[in-house]
């Protein structure tokens, strides 16, 4: 069924207020029914924003709820664990959830299906195999040293090793729906419905008097975790089968690990930046003080989406302009995205800082005293985000060695400011460091898409117009 907002608003609005409303109505119906490449990219990052809105929601409540339930100190110890589990399920798939995004592209634009299937399948393959032998290795040496962790650690450690191949594979095959443009297959198993059963399954085991600690919370992580995946996997290779036409996969996997390890690199030292922090403040200072620490961050979510949203939808759209080579209509999207990321992030920022501190007490009075280090860590974000997904921008373009050595630089930034800072400021020394690399980051990835692609990725836009032209960029 067609939505035409334009007709409801002249049917529903009051008079006075239709000349003003009937611009942006029409703009929306653009953006729901156009066929151009804007309208389909708006589109999709209108869907994904929306799905991340709700997540954020459910992720906040399940943490706040969590947080009441555990205590600062087994909440703490729940949060590190779980971070490092994410963190090492983002590396450990070795770059192959952006090669699928940009190879399904072009494959599907060029017509070789059978190099479509095959680096579907090699991409899930080879991101279960080496996530399972790095979860295995990791048990096998904490089961050798147990001294290595203190012990309140050890058990749900052991759990998350469970967790790792499944999310792992999650995290492909999100990238897999991405690429055919199903932004709900991609988002709602893993943004909405693990956080939500996380929730459900800790809450009927503290009911049935399970201790309420970080053990008990990382079995109900293993199963929603489960569960997720397997609904995941399930709806995903069911529309695969069906709209996609079938063809003996044929494999490039030497090529495609190629292209692979270098993006492997970029999202390793990016994601190891983003969540260098947390990692410092759980192994320099208290289960609690990581506690309040990452209730922060969680607060930082519903901003930092924004970002999300955009660069999923438009990150195979960088892929396919790179190609084109029509550098004026490459730039003018890259402007586009800059603004879509910008302008929401400084809104969300604004009412964040705002009302940030009635959000935190939700967690807990204790928690409020993370309130300044809040407006810290916003600042960072507002300025990461007047660059857009630059760094998506560059590894679409070819540019991913560059871009590794842009987040390797900066993950040493980071590393050396939150060991200088934490021990003199605690936590608040850990959102300086970030705040501070992140304004290095993307001066260093504004500049390097200048220099390497001629495109400016900056929310003042260029002052001279960029001349026509066609051929490769």
């Amino acid at each position: 069924m067609k939505i035409n907002l334009e007709h409801i608003g002249n049917k529903f609005l009051p008079e006075k207020f239709k000349p003003h409303a009937q611009p942006l109505l029409r703009k929306g119906d653009i953006i729901l029914s156009g066929n151009d490449e804007n309208s389909a990219s708006q589109r999709i990052a209108l869907i994904t924003f929306i799905i991340r809105v709700v997540s954020a929601f459910i992720a906040l409540v399940s943490q706040i709820l969590l947080a009441r339930w555990l205590g600062t100190f087994e909440y703490g110890i729940y949060v590190a664990v779980w971070v490092v589990l994410i963190i090492l399920s983002t590396i450990t798939c070795i770059g192959f959830p952006s090669a699928v995004v940009r190879y399904v592209g072009q494959y599907r634009e060029s017509g070789q299906l059978d190099l479509m299937h095959g680096i579907i399948r090699a991409s899930m393959y080879i991101s279960f195999a080496v996530s399972a032998f790095i979860a295995a290795t990791g048990a096998f040496i904490l089961y050798s040293f147990p001294q290595i962790l203190t012990g309140y650690y050890t058990v749900p450690v052991f759990i998350a090793a469970i967790c790792l191949p499944m999310l792992a594979v999650e995290g492909v095959m999100d990238c897999i729906a991405r690429a055919f443009n199903w932004p709900k297959i991609a988002f709602v198993p893993t943004y909405i419905l693990r956080p939500l059963y996380i929730i459900i399954f800790a809450g009927f085991a503290f009911l049935l008097n399970f201790p309420p600690n970080a053990e008990t919370t990382m079995w109900a992580a293993l199963l929603a975790s489960t569960a997720s995946f397997i609904i995941q996997y399930a709806i995903l290779f069911k529309k695969l089968n069906k709209e996609i036409p079938k063809a003996k996969p044929t494999y490039q996997t030497k090529k495609w690990v190629l292209v692979a390890l270098p993006i492997f690199l970029v999202e390793g030292f990016y994601t190891l930046m983003t969540s260098v922090d947390i990692i410092f403040v759980s192994a320099l200072m208290r289960p609690e003080d990581t506690a309040i620490y990452f209730a922060t961050t969680k607060i930082l979510a519903l901003v930092h989406f924004v970002y999300f949203a955009v660069r999923a939808s438009v990150s195979h759209r960088y892929s396919a302009f790179h190609t084109n080579g029509d550098l004026v209509a490459f730039q003018n999207f890259v402007q586009s995205t800059v603004s879509w990321t910008f302008w929401p992030s400084v809104l969300m920022a604004a009412i964040m800082a705002i009302f940030g501190k009635f959000f935190l007490m939700l967690f807990g009075s204790e928690f409020t005293s993370g309130s300044f280090i809040l407006i810290v860590l916003l600042l960072g974000i507002v300025i990461r985000s007047s660059i857009g997904p630059a760094e998506a921008l560059l590894v679409m373009a070819d540019r991913q060695k560059m871009c590794a050595g842009i987040y390797a630089v900066t993950l040493g930034v980071n590393v050396a400011l939150n060991l200088s800072l934490i021990p003199v400021f605690g936590i608040l020394g850990a959102a300086i460091a970030t705040s501070i690399a992140l304004a290095f980051e993307s001066a260093a990835l504004h500049t390097a898409a200048k220099k390497t692609l001629g495109l400016h990725a900056f929310i003042i836009p260029r002052r001279t117009p960029i001349q026509k032209q066609k051929g490769a960029i």
